[in-house]
């Protein structure tokens, strides 16, 4: 199929066919045609082949084998490669977001900001390349040193979802490079031209660079690439993103073979708004949480919990707000929703609704269908009162649908809050200090992530990003995400002349 004028302005090369599985600069046979449509005018985008198993087999072992010259170079040289990268995605920046509003739907602006991600991730990387540090310890045998470093772990796979195509895989990728690793990724087979074009521009800064075929690994398919990657030994960490289901066979097939996974799975978060709030902040915190995306975050605002004496004004603004709202392509900034991923996802939103109202939904903002919409995957967001005791409450819609629950106390609100299985992202609006302190209490938020005063969505890369219970546990991008991928080692060296021996054990010959 002919790619659009879009693919074609990041001045790259595509062909005609997407091969399914490259090394760098190197792209391997591969089998089978597989549609990639764009949801935003139903469009071919092109044609994808997908991996074999001797393209897999060929990709893990030039991986393997680069990792012996990669982990070869000092650090700050593994930062500088990134840097070149990042400085790839700075000169690239317009038209890879216009590829990923094109091809999975999301807003251009939110479509900027992802590979802004990116470059913000690279600029993040390259300082880390300099601070991968130890810690020494004092010894309680004399003339001994103790201390602890870290090594890389070899070959870290990726396997990215379709709502970040390009920011997630970096996370991983830059994080990892920059501590000694070499990357195979598998992104999702919705979004498989955005991931071609990050790899063709990695490519050339690392053919640039003389660095060999391998530090960088693509491969496009579906779930089976998944389940290799999970599975194989030579792949000491799986870090995998999606949902609980997918993260839950990623974790026994990983363990299995005593392997790591770090895990980025579902979020089912919560916004709440005392009647401490500043109103204006919380309005337009829950609006951008739940239709950023079109619904399709991990951090996106699913439950609206409103203190009981501000409903009426909450409702009134709330409504006001998603009148505002302007649907249409991506590709028109002046647009704050696109379409979801596909018919599919559409579908799925509708039986949603319908659920909600079977257990008693009282409508505020009506969802449904977006009429003479340029493809099926356009619908309209919704805004659904629920009880609090409803089962669809525990679940991750992964659609625009956001759902009100009164309460009472604040206590009441944080129970509600914890009171699913998710453990993602969590907000509360107030602008008084003991309510701010006790939601970020051991009392408070269970979540990996807890706001005050912003919403659930849009974390900063400085943090570590992750959540806990069937969020999966796992920690990408700041902080100390970084030693997911290496391996800890302690170290013990007697400078001295004799063989004290620790606990004050005594061993004579």
């Amino acid at each position: 199929a002919q790619l659009p004028d879009i693919a074609y302005s990041t001045g790259l090369q595509f062909s005609s066919q997407l091969q399914g599985a490259s090394t760098g600069t190197r792209w391997l046979a591969a089998r089978g045609r597989h549609d990639n449509r764009s949801p935003v005018d139903g469009r071919l985008i092109a044609q994808v082949a997908w991996a074999t198993s001797a393209d897999y087999e060929q990709v893990i072992q030039t991986a393997v084998q680069a990792f012996a010259y990669w982990r070869d170079l000092p650090a700050p040289r593994r930062g500088e490669i990134v840097r070149q990268i990042g400085m790839q995605f700075r000169k690239h920046k317009a038209p890879l977001a216009a590829m990923v509003a094109y091809e999975m739907g999301k807003p251009m602006e939110e479509a900027l900001g992802e590979v802004q991600e990116m470059i913000d991730m690279a600029d993040y990387a390259v300082g880390l390349a300099r601070q991968i540090h130890g810690r020494t310890m004092h010894s309680e045998r004399p003339l001994h040193r103790m201390y602890e470093q870290y090594h890389p772990l070899g070959v870290v796979g990726i396997v990215s979802a379709f709502n970040f195509p390009v920011a997630v895989w970096s996370w991983n990728s830059f994080i990892a490079w920059v501590c000694g690793n070499v990357c195979v990724w598998k992104p999702s087979e919705k979004t498989p031209l955005t991931a071609v074009a990050c790899q063709q521009l990695v490519a050339e800064v690392l053919a640039a660079a003389d660095c060999p075929e391998g530090i960088s690994n693509l491969l496009l398919g579906d779930a089976n690439i998944g389940v290799r990657l999970a599975e194989d030994v030579r792949i000491p960490l799986v870090s995998a993103t999606g949902s609980v289901r997918m993260g839950q066979d990623v974790a026994q097939r990983v363990a299995k073979r005593l392997g790591r996974a770090l895990l980025e799975l579902g979020g089912n978060n919560a916004l709440i708004i005392s009647d401490k709030a500043p109103l204006d902040l919380a309005i337009h915190a829950a609006v951008f949480g739940a239709i950023g995306t079109s619904g399709q975050r991990c951090t996106t605002t699913r439950r609206l919990l409103v203190q009981r004496n501000l409903m009426n004004e909450v409702q009134e603004r709330v409504l006001r707000a998603y009148e505002s709202i302007r649907i249409g392509t991506p590709l028109d900034a002046a647009h704050h929703m696109g379409p979801l991923i596909d018919e599919a996802a559409a579908n799925a939103y509708i039986a949603a609704l319908a659920r909600a109202k079977q257990e008693g939904a009282k409508v505020w903002v009506e969802g449904g269908t977006l009429n003479n919409a340029p493809s099926a995957a356009y619908v309209r967001p919704a805004v659904y009162q629920m009880p609090p005791s409803a089962p669809l409450l525990q679940q991750e819609t992964f659609a625009p649908l956001l759902f009100v629950v009164p309460f009472d106390t604040l206590d009441e609100a944080i129970r509600i809050q914890n009171d699913v299985p998710q453990g993602l992202s969590s907000a509360l609006m107030t602008q008084d200090l003991s309510e701010a302190e006790t939601f970020l209490s051991h009392k408070g938020s269970d979540c990996g992530i807890a706001n005050v005063n912003i919403g659930t969505s849009g974390a900063e890369i400085g943090g570590a990003f992750g959540g806990e219970k069937h969020t999966g546990g796992g920690r990408e991008a700041g902080s100390d995400a970084w030693k997911n991928y290496m391996r800890r080692q302690t170290n013990t060296i007697n400078f001295g002349h004799s063989l004290p021996l620790a606990q004050g054990i005594r061993f004579t010959l």
